[in-house]
C-alpha cells in the first residue's frame, strides 16, 4: 500500500552536556529523497529551540529531579506531547556522561518522553558523528571534494570527525574541554576540578587546589597543553597521545594517517560551546566577560584563534550550526526512515530497543561467518540484528535469483543455529527488497514468525539499533554505539 506522505512528523532532540543542556523540536515531511531515491525527512523546520541552561549537578551526580522538570517544561513550551513524537534522541555527553547516575538518567528520559526517543550516555563516536552532521554536513556537501575535520569542543570533551561530501569517514574523542577546570565566574579562583583536570594540574607541576587562584603563567601552561593536543589531532601527531598525560586525554583516537600520507589535508571547522566562542573571536565580535561561564571556555577559544594550525580555515569554512551542533545532529540526522515495503507480519513486535548488530554479511561472506553470526544471535533472547550489504539487486538482471539465494542461506543458517521462534530476528538491507525477501525467508508467513526485514536503510557502522513503531507504512530506525 502506498504511504500517505502529506502529514508532517515531529522530531525531538535532547542534549545534556558538561556545561549546558538544551532541547530542539523540528517538523519534517517523510518523502522520497530526490538525491538518494530513499525515504527521508524532507523540508525540515525548527519549531522550538530552548534556551541553553546549565546542566544541574549535585556533586558528582546529575540532578534528575531538575532534569525531569526541564524536559516537562520544554515539552510544554513546544506544545508537543510524547505521543506526537515520531522519533528523536537524547544524548548525555562529556562530564555529564561520566556522572554517577548517567545510565539511570537515560532510562528515566525514555520513561518521560516515550520509547520513540533513543537515550544514550557516553557514546563518543556517535556524538562525534552527530556533531559533524549537525554543524557542517551542508558545508561538506557544498565543498564536496574537500575533506573537513570538525572539532566539537565542549566542557568535557572534544569530539572529532572527518567527512567528505556530507558523509562521515572516521571519528574520535578526547577529554579536552573547558570545564575540567572550573572557576568562580569573573575570576580565576578555582571552584572545582574534574578527575582529569586535577591530574592535568599535577602533571604540569601546578600546585593549586580548590580555593586557590591560578596565576597567568599557570593558565598559560594549561591552555598551551590543550592547544598542543588539538594541534596534534589535526596533524595526526600520535606520539603526543603516547605519553601518560596524552593517554589520559584520549578516549577514542582519530586516525587520519592515511589521508596525510596521500597528501590530503582536511580543512578544520569547530562547533560546540567553545566552537561558537572561537568564531565570535575570529570575527571580532564581543566576547563575554572573564570566565563568564565559570570555566576555561573563553580563554581556550582565544588561544585557538592564535594557533596558525587550528585557525587557518576559520574565515573561509564556517559551519552552519556551532554551539548546538550535537542537538541539531541528534534531532535531524540520528534517525533513518525505512522504505514502505518492509516485511512486518506482527505489528506488536515494534518498537525494538537496544538490538545488537551482530554482523554485516553479503552473499560472498564465508559460510563460517554466516553460521557464526546466527549462532551468536541465537543467544540473544531479546533479539538480534544482521545487516545485509553489497547486494546490488537494484542494477542486476538476476535480482530475483539473488533474493532467493539470500533467503535460502538465511533459512539454512537460522535452522542450524537453533534460533527460537520467540526471538526477534531483524534484518536490515539498503535495497528496496524488504517484503519480497521476508516472504521468501518465511515461506510466505508460514515460518519464522518474529522475522522483520527493513529495507532502504543506509549502512552505518554501529553496535546497536532501535526501531520505532509503524507510521504510514514506515518505521524510524536509529543507530547508536558507533564504531
Amino acid at each position: 500500500m502506498q504511504a500517505n506522505l502529506n502529514k508532517r512528523v515531529y522530531l525531538l532532540g535532547l542534549d545534556f552536556g558538561s556545561t549546558t543542556s538544551s532541547a530542539l523540536v523540528a517538523s519534517a515531511n517523510v518523502s522520497c529523497s530526490s538525491a538518494t531515491g530513499r525515504m527521508a525527512f524532507t523540508e525540515p523546520c525548527i519549531v522550538f529551540r530552548s534556551e541553553p541552561v546549565f546542566t544541574p549537578f549535585i556533586n558528582q551526580s546529575i540532578d534528575t529531579d531538575k532534569i525531569r522538570s526541564l524536559i516537562q517544561q520544554w515539552l510544554l513550551q513546544s506544545g508537543l506531547t510524547p505521543s506526537q513524537i515520531f522519533s528523536g534522541g537524547s544524548i548525555i555527553t562529556g562530564l555529564a556522561a561520566r556522572s554517577d547516575n548517567a545510565s539511570a538518567l537515560s532510562k528515566q528520559i525514555v520513561s518521560i518522553v516515550g520509547d520513540s526517543v533513543i537515550a544514550t550516555a557516553d557514546d563518543p563516536c556517535l556524538e562525534s558523528w552527530l556533531a559533524f552532521m549537525g554543524s557542517c554536513s551542508a558545508l561538506s556537501r557544498y565543498h564536496s571534494a574537500i575533506h573537513i575535520l570538525n572539532l566539537d569542543i565542549g566542557g568535557g570533551t572534544t569530539n572529532a570527525a572527518i567527512g567528505v561530501n556530507g558523509d562521515v569517514l572516521t571519528t574520535g574523542c578526547y577529554f579536552i574541554g573547558a570545564r575540567h577546570v572550573q572557576f568562580i565566574p569573573g575570576s580565576y579562583q578555582l571552584l572545582a576540578l574534574s578527575d582529569i583536570g586535577l591530574a592535568l594540574l599535577k602533571s604540569l607541576n601546578i600546585n593549586a587546589n580548590v580555593g586557590d587562584t591560578l596565576t597567568s603563567e599557570e593558565r598559560y601552561v594549561i591552555l598551551y597543553f590543550y592547544v598542543s593536543a588539538l594541534e596534534a589531532i589535526v596533524l595526526n601527531e600520535t606520539d603526543f597521545f603516547v605519553t601518560i598525560n596524552g593517554q589520559r586525554h584520549c578516549q577514542v583516537a582519530l586516525d587520519i594517517g592515511s589521508m596525510l600520507r596521500h597528501k590530503i589535508k582536511p580543512k578544520v571547522t569547530f562547533s560546540g560551546g567553545v566552537g561558537e566562542l572561537i568564531y565570535q573571536c575570529a570575527t571580532e565580535k564581543p566576547l563575554p566577560d572573564t570566565t563568564y561561564f565559570g570555566d576555561f571556555g573563553i580563554d581556550l577559544a582565544i588561544a585557538i584563534t592564535k594557533s596558525t594550525i587550528l585557525a587557518k580555515d576559520l574565515n573561509r569554512y564556517i559551519p552552519e550550526n556551532k554551539g548546538r551542533a550535537t542537538v541539531y545532529g541528534l534531532t535531524l540526522h540520528s534517525t533513518e526512515i525505512s522504505g514502505h515495503t518492509i516485511y512486518l507480519p506482527n505489528l506488536s513486535a515494534l518498537p525494538l530497543n537496544d538490538i545488537p548488530v551482530i554482523a554485516k554479511l553479503s552473499l560472498d561472506s564465508a559460510d563460517e561467518m554466516w553460521q557464526s553470526a546466527f549462532n551468536l544471535a541465537a543467544h540473544r533472547q531479546l533479539g538480534a540484528c544482521i545487516q545485509l550489504i553489497d547486494l546490488n539487486t537494484t542494477t542486476s538482471f538476476h535480482a530475483l535469483d539473488i533474493i532467493k539465494s539470500l533467503a535460502l542461506k538465511i533459512k539454512h543458517h537460522y535452522a542450524l543455529s537453533g534460533y527460537s521462534n520467540t526471538q526477534a530476528l531483524l534484518i536490515l538491507v539498503e535495497e528496496n527488497i524488504g517484503k519480497v525477501l521476508g516472504n521468501y525467508i518465511s515461506d510466505w508467513g508460514q515460518s519464522m514468525q518474529n522475522l522483520i526485514v527493513i529495507d532502504e536503510v543506509p549502512h552505518r557502522d554501529a553496535h546497536f539499533v532501535n526501531v520505532g513503531r509503524l507510521h504510514q507504512q514506515m518505521v524510524p530506525v536509529s543507530f547508536f554505539g558507533m564504531h
